[in-house]
């Protein structure tokens, strides 16, 4: 998944860019979970936030990699936002360096 940048909203293709997820995905989570309420202008763009971004980022672990439904990856949301954030934060950063590792690896790899 991509970083954030500093902007203040994200069109749905940006956010379908950065989560690496069809933009028909995002539009349905967001008739599925109430906690995804992007802003809309008066012609029905859709603009998320930074904060949304990393709901779906949220949304996205729960039920992409932990295999939960969708009703439970809400509550679980709505009951512990800050232990699931910690959960992702923690996996997100030791893929990262699982990701640096390899590269390492396949670095060596290319020296013999």
């Amino acid at each position: 998944m991509k970083e954030l940048t500093e902007k203040k909203y994200y069109k749905i293709s940006e956010v379908a860019e950065m989560l690496n997820l069809p933009a028909s995905t995002l539009r349905f989570w967001e008739s599925q979970f109430t906690i995804i309420n992007p802003k809309r202008n008066s012609k029905g763009t859709r603009f998320y936030t930074p904060r949304d971004v990393e709901t779906i980022r949220m949304v996205h672990f729960l039920v992409k990699e932990k295999g939960l439904k969708l009703d439970a990856a809400q509550e679980e949301i709505r009951k512990n936002r800050d232990g699931v954030n910690k959960k992702f934060e923690a996996i997100e950063r030791l893929k990262n360096v699982r990701n640096r590792i390899q590269e390492m690896i396949d670095a060596l790899h290319k020296l013999r």
